[in-house]
């Protein structure tokens, strides 16, 4: 897929620059997105050369991963990270992918990870043709939980041992959000149980 730009209220969400790197690099190095997220721990300037550079146009050109960067609309300031990953799930019958994002230390609590999710839900959801987009966090990252409310999605329990992190295994809270959850429709039609 060519890379999109989805704009917000407050926000532009856009693929990517290389001028990101030390903007990615500096977020990254907040404990807890090195914590609560995937990204290598600890998290060296090489590592946001990989991602910039390498992952996130891969991902774009193989349909493997959509991140876009956050960023305001009045100052360009990079605020945090949206992607659509497990995109492989996207070419079976399910439609299936997952939604991960990351704020930098010093934007949070302002309502940005929450509108940018929104927008990227809707663009899953309509656009890319998505018809269960899921989420998955670490048990007890309640900030994570609280964006993906907020983005509509309906929490579906906690998965035990699910997360493998510095060499531990954690629980993990699950959720998803389908189209008819935002009053839209979906290719396959949901039979949901009723007992």
């Amino acid at each position: 897929m060519e890379p999109v730009t989805l704009t917000t209220e407050r926000l532009l969400l856009r693929p990517f620059e290389p001028s990101d790197v030390s903007a990615v690099y500096a977020a990254c190095q907040d404990p807890d997105i090195q914590y609560w997220t995937a990204v290598p721990s600890p998290y060296e300037r090489r590592h946001a050369e990989e991602f910039l550079g390498r992952q996130c146009p891969e991902g774009w050109r193989d349909d493997t991963g959509y991140h876009l960067a956050v960023a305001t609309r009045d100052t360009g300031v990079l605020v945090g990270s949206m992607a659509l990953v497990r995109l492989e799930r996207l070419r079976t019958p399910e439609r299936q992918a997952e939604l991960g994002y990351w704020t930098a230390k010093e934007h949070r609590r302002r309502g940005y990870t929450a509108e940018a999710a929104r927008a990227m839900v809707e663009w899953a959801l309509t656009a890319v043709g998505v018809e269960r987009l899921e989420w998955c966090c670490e048990a007890g990252n309640e900030g994570s939980r609280a964006v993906a409310l907020s983005a509509g999605f309906r929490m579906e329990g906690t998965d035990r041992a699910r997360i493998v992190s510095a060499g531990r295994r954690r629980d993990a809270w699950r959720g998803a959000v389908l189209p008819s959850d935002w009053g839209l429709p979906s290719t396959t039609p949901y039979e949901p149980y009723a007992p």
